[in-house]
């Protein structure tokens, strides 16, 4: 793991563990690092969220690119997935997300994208990190950054016609009206607070939208896809057929049916799949998921006759396993899409239309969806430490987690990993019943906790 770019970019805490310095300090770099590299200047495309700290990273972020040479252009409030694409289609050299996903307000982060729209890696970012501590930087004067002078001085372009593009892009990508049908969208008060209401619209749907007032504090605050109770409450009354909720910049879409009951990234990865093997789309027969998803949904592949491989958690590692075996979909639980065919990231919107052509195509309500794999109890934990790999390694934790194993056989599984993006280790428990998932799970979760607070014992 990196020190400060982990499976979703630089993340922390606003003003404390991210700050403007830092979002300046990256620009710097980046536009350094580009401009080296490049005959000409280096085009990057920057974009951000709904959060109030968004606009403070933003400036910082572009006044250390073009400090250092770069042209930033500016799509302001917008989605990662559509600065994805337009970093891929309007062939920029890098693409910058600002944006803490669903995390709260108070939080922030910066997501690195390649030319390719693809989630940056490799030398730069850790030639970057190594900026951040203060190193010296290889290859310049006294392991300084040079500043721009004169001409070479980057320019700021606004380019919120990109934005417009990428919903121009969605739209083509309806195969069916929706005329007839109602769909609640819950933005989390995030960055999809407009454009998924013009893409819904646009293809004739009859919308209903709750959280699409954002006010800088209020992005995922009791909304979006990490509060889908809302939604789910929202579309029973209102007797709608279906209900997407996506996060703060909506990479992510998880759904309700028409009796509120929650569709997973799961369940549209399930139906998706089934879809695309009918059509003869699905290459190479394989549904990419994590370590995450439920039991129920190897099962339904399985008595499909689909393969499937398993990755760490992180849309990052699903979409390179995806690449390898050529697969054309895959995800995660959590609501991570990834149809690699129409993009390089996880895109709730667009995830949501593939779940509305899935529906139209076979005539089925979003329940039918829902029914279509049996849902196994999970219980997840959060448990917070303040050393993630020493706890997994604590011989305690071992012996708890060894012990649920063996009790729970075939009909079950235990994971306990740590999260990438919070000082957190995730303890997940699966089993036949939810009165076991919760027994074992408490079990496991105490002894992290007792490994955290005293000295290992192996």
């Amino acid at each position: 793991m990196s020190k400060y770019f982990g499976t979703d970019g630089f993340r922390g805490e606003a003003g404390v563990t991210l700050t403007a310095d830092h979002a300046y300090r990256v620009g710097r770099f980046i536009g350094w690092y580009l401009a080296a590299r490049s005959n000409g200047k280096p085009r990057v495309v920057v974009g951000k969220d709904t959060r109030l700290s968004s606009y403070m990273f933003e400036y910082a972020l572009v006044a250390g690119l073009v400090a250092s040479g770069a042209d930033a252009y500016m799509m302001h409030v917008t989605t990662t997935p559509s600065v994805a694409y337009i970093t891929r289609t309007d062939k920029f050299d890098c693409g910058i997300m600002i944006s803490a996903s669903h995390n709260a307000y108070t939080d922030n982060g910066i997501k690195l994208l390649n030319g390719q729209g693809e989630k940056e890696d490799g030398e730069i970012i850790s030639r970057l990190e190594d900026f951040l501590d203060g190193k010296p930087v290889e290859g310049t004067e006294n392991g300084e950054l040079p500043f721009a002078k004169g001409e070479d001085v980057g320019r700021i372009v606004d380019y919120v016609s990109g934005r417009n593009r990428y919903i121009g892009y969605l739209i083509s990508l309806g195969v069916y009206s929706f005329r007839g049908v109602k769909v609640g969208l819950d933005c989390a008060n995030g960055a999809s607070w407009y454009i998924a209401k013009s893409v819904f619209e646009a293809l004739g749907a009859t919308t209903y939208v709750i959280n699409d007032k954002p006010d800088g504090t209020n992005i995922n605050e009791n909304a979006g896809s990490t509060h889908i109770e809302g939604l789910s409450k929202f579309v029973k009354e209102n007797k709608l057929d279906i209900g997407f909720a996506y996060d703060g910049d909506a990479d992510r879409c998880l759904a309700v049916d028409e009796k509120g009951r929650i569709l997973t990234g799961d369940h549209i990865l399930l139906a998706c799949a089934l879809h695309l093997k009918g059509k003869g789309k699905l290459l190479a027969n394989t549904v990419v998921t994590t370590v995450m998803s439920n039991l129920g949904l190897y099962k339904a592949l399985d008595k499909a006759e689909i393969c499937y491989e398993k990755t760490a958690v992180g849309d990052k590692y699903v979409y390179e396993a995806m690449r390898e075996r050529g697969s054309r979909l895959g995800g995660e639980q959590s609501g991570h899409i990834i149809f690699s065919k129409l993009a390089t990231t996880g895109d709730g919107i667009l995830t949501s239309l593939k779940v509305m052509e899935v529906m139209l195509a076979q005539k089925a309500t979003a329940g039918k969806l829902y029914e279509l794999m049996q849902v196994y109890p999970q219980t997840l934990i959060n448990v917070p430490v303040a050393d993630k790999k020493a706890v997994q390694e604590d011989a305690r934790v071992q012996r708890a987690v060894a012990e649920a194993t063996q009790k729970l056989g075939e009909n079950g599984r235990v994971l306990v990993r740590e999260s990438g993006t919070e000082p957190l280790v995730r303890v997940m428990v699966e089993a036949a019943t939810e009165k076991e998932c919760k027994r074992l799970a408490e079990k496991i979760a105490n002894a992290v906790r007792l490994a955290d607070k005293e000295p290992r014992k192996q």
